[in-house]
C-alpha cells in the first residue's frame, strides 16, 4: 500500500477540521443526551438525588402499572394514523391542483404554503379561536347549512380529529416538495399516456404518482416521526397543558413532559423517552422493508 501524498494528508486534515463542528455538536447535544438518558432509565433519578440503579423497574411500572401510559401511546398511534396519511393525500392534492401552468399560480402557491412558516403558538393560539363551540368560525361556517358543530376541544370524541385539521392547515411545506417533484416528470410520459386513450385520472394513477414515489416515501417516514413526537400542540391548546378533557390529547411526550418536569421523576420519563425511540425505531424500519414494494424511481428500479 502506497504512502499518502503530503497533499493527500493535508486534504485530509483540512476534512477532518470541517466536519469537526458536525461531530462535536452532534456528540455534545445528541448521542451524549442519549446515552444520558439510556443509563438514566435504569435509575430512580430526580434531578435532586443522585442516580440509585433499579433496573428495570421504571420499565415495569410504565408497562404494568401507569394507565396514563397506554393512554398516551394510543392518543399518539391515533394521530398518527390518521395525521400521516390524510396530510400527505391533501399535500399531493394541493401540488397536482397548483402545478398548472395558469396565470397567478406564484400567488396561489404562496397562500398556501404560509402557515407552514407561521409560529407555531400563535397558529395554536388562533386555532383555539377558530375552533370556539359558541363563537368559532368553523361553528360559524357550519351553521350556515344548519349544522350544529361539536364542541371541538372541549369534547373527548372530537379533540383528536380537530388536531387532525388543524395539521392540514400547514401542509404547504410538503407541497413545495410535490410541486417541485411533479415538475420533473417528462412530459413525453403524458404524451404517450394520452396517445393510448389515457384520462386525466389514467395519467395520474400510472404515470405521475409512480414517478412522486420516492417524495411520499421520505414524506411518510418524516410525518411519521413528527406526528410521534407531536407535544407543543397539546401543550399550548389544553388547560395547563395536563392533556385536555379526559386525557384526550395526552400525547406520549405530553405525558413524559409531566413527569419529567412537572413531578420531577427523571428516570422514569427517560425510560419513557427510550421506549419512544424503540417505538418510532419499529415504525421506521416497517417502513423502510415496506418500501421495496410500492417506492418506484426513474430507472426502473425499486
Amino acid at each position: 500500500m502506497q504512502k499518502r501524498s503530503l497533499r493527500q494528508k493535508s486534504e485530509a486534515r483540512w476534512g477532518y477540521l470541517f466536519v469537526a463542528p458536525f461531530v462535536i455538536g452532534f456528540a455534545i447535544f445528541m448521542l451524549g443526551p442519549m446515552v444520558f438518558s439510556f443509563i438514566g432509565s435504569f435509575t430512580d433519578y430526580n434531578l435532586t438525588s443522585k442516580m440509585n440503579f433499579i433496573g428495570i423497574a421504571n420499565f415495569k411500572r410504565m408497562f404494568v402499572d401507569d394507565q396514563l401510559f397506554w393512554k398516551s401511546l394510543y392518543n399518539t398511534l391515533y394521530f398518527t394514523a390518521f395525521n400521516v396519511p390524510l396530510t400527505t393525500m391533501f399535500s399531493i392534492f394541493l401540488a397536482v391542483i397548483l402545478n398548472q401552468k395558469i396565470k397567478g399560480i406564484r400567488f396561489f402557491r404562496t397562500i398556501f404554503f404560509l402557515p407552514s412558516v407561521l409560529s407555531g403558538v400563535a397558529v395554536y393560539v388562533l386555532w383555539m379561536q377558530l375552533l370556539s363551540p359558541s363563537s368559532g368560525m368553523v361553528n360559524t361556517i357550519l351553521s350556515w347549512f344548519n349544522i350544529n358543530g361539536p364542541a371541538w376541544l372541549f369534547d373527548p370524541n372530537w379533540t383528536k380529529p380537530a388536531l387532525i385539521m388543524m395539521k392540514l392547515w400547514s401542509a404547504g411545506g410538503a407541497m413545495l416538495l410535490y410541486i417541485a417533484t411533479l415538475q420533473n416528470v417528462p412530459t413525453q410520459l403524458y404524451e404517450s399516456a394520452e396517445l393510448d386513450g389515457a384520462g386525466i385520472w389514467h395519467k395520474f394513477r400510472h404515470v405521475t404518482l409512480p414517478l412522486i414515489t420516492p417524495i411520499i416515501f421520505y414524506d411518510v417516514i418524516t410525518s411519521t416521526i413528527g406526528s410521534f413526537q407531536i407535544f407543543q400542540e397539546a401543550y399550548v391548546m389544553t388547560s395547563n397543558g395536563q392533556g385536555g378533557p379526559a386525557n384526550s390529547l395526552l400525547f406520549f411526550n405530553l405525558h413524559m413532559w409531566n413527569k419529567a418536569f412537572v413531578g420531577f421523576d427523571m428516570g422514569y420519563a427517560m425510560a419513557m423517552s427510550m421506549t419512544l425511540f424503540v417505538i418510532v425505531m419499529i415504525m421506521t424500519v416497517i417502513n423502510l422493508k415496506l418500501a421495496p414494494k410500492w417506492v418506484h424511481y426513474a430507472g426502473g428500479s425499486k
